[in-house]
């Protein structure tokens, strides 16, 4: 009888459900502890190791902002300077052996992957003997 009178009022209130939720919520959370414990134990080698490629048509191009050439015509080279607007890489220094601004312009052009026109936008040239 006294059993039949609470198992009314626990029916009434609902609580029938309820109660149940705490044990189960208690239940999930030690055995996701197991679960978890014995995963980050585990020590897991992967059968083969992963590559990493890097692929340089997928890597940001640097913004050339201007490019200095001294020609040096005695000693045979051409000591070029690029500045750029990257934070990372802010100038860039090449020697090349050639003295013809063309055949510069084409070495630049050619290191840097930029078009001929680009590059002679960009260029400034000084001689050995400070002329421009």
């Amino acid at each position: 009888m006294l059993q039949s009178r609470w198992l009314k009022i626990l029916r009434s209130l609902g609580l029938e459900f309820w109660l149940p939720l705490p044990l189960l919520g208690l239940a999930f959370w030690v055995g996701g502890g197991f679960v978890m414990n014995g995963i980050l134990s585990s020590s897991h080698q992967p059968t083969s190791p992963l590559k990493a490629e890097t692929l340089s048509a997928k890597q940001p191009r640097t913004i050339v902002v201007s490019i200095t050439a001294k020609i040096k015509k005695h000693q045979g080279v051409s000591r070029v300077r690029v500045k750029t607007a990257s934070k990372l890489l802010k100038e860039l220094e090449f020697e090349f052996p050639v003295t013809e601004f063309s055949q510069v312009e084409a070495a630049i052009s050619q290191e840097l992957r930029l078009p001929i026109s680009d590059v002679r936008k960009l260029m400034h040239y000084t001689t050995e003997n400070g002329m421009e």
